[in-house]
């Protein structure tokens, strides 16, 4: 018994929970979208945008990324984000907050925030993907 103690402890740490919270405005059909922008954050030095804007290519859509200064005619939503990193023996993302918004009314159309605090953390590669998908996915 005194062997397994260890090892649950070990286990029980490296599992927290994960949380994803996704919200859609009623009426808000995503999945309608073709042309999408990724505002970049002048605060993101890991290149988010440039993975939002990929895993969005992935799924179907026409998207581009960049200040929002060059965000292209046509745009039918802008997508904008906030990570959050933490440090333990690595750095690694513990949280990604996403808003999709209509870039002639500003008004939001959904939001997201994916909180995963795991010492066996994701890959920023990972975390677009798990919060891009279930919010555009088509079909």
């Amino acid at each position: 018994m005194k062997k397994l103690f260890p090892l649950l402890a070990v286990v029980l740490l490296l599992s927290a929970c994960a949380d994803l919270n996704v919200h859609r405005e009623p009426g808000a059909n995503l999945t309608a979208l073709k042309r999408i922008y990724v505002e970049h954050r002048l605060a993101d030095g890991r290149g988010l945008d440039l993975l939002i804007a990929r895993e969005l290519r992935r799924l179907g859509y026409d998207a581009a990324n960049g200040p929002m200064t060059m965000m292209p005619d046509g745009t039918d939503a802008v997508v904008s984000y906030v990570d959050r990193w933490t440090w333990d023996f690595s750095s690694y993302m513990i949280e990604l907050d996403i808003e999709v918004s209509d870039p002639r009314t500003s008004k939001i159309l959904a939001t997201l925030r994916y909180f995963r605090p795991s010492l066996a953390g994701k890959t920023p590669e990972e975390m677009v993907q798990t919060t891009i998908d279930p919010l555009f996915r088509r079909g």
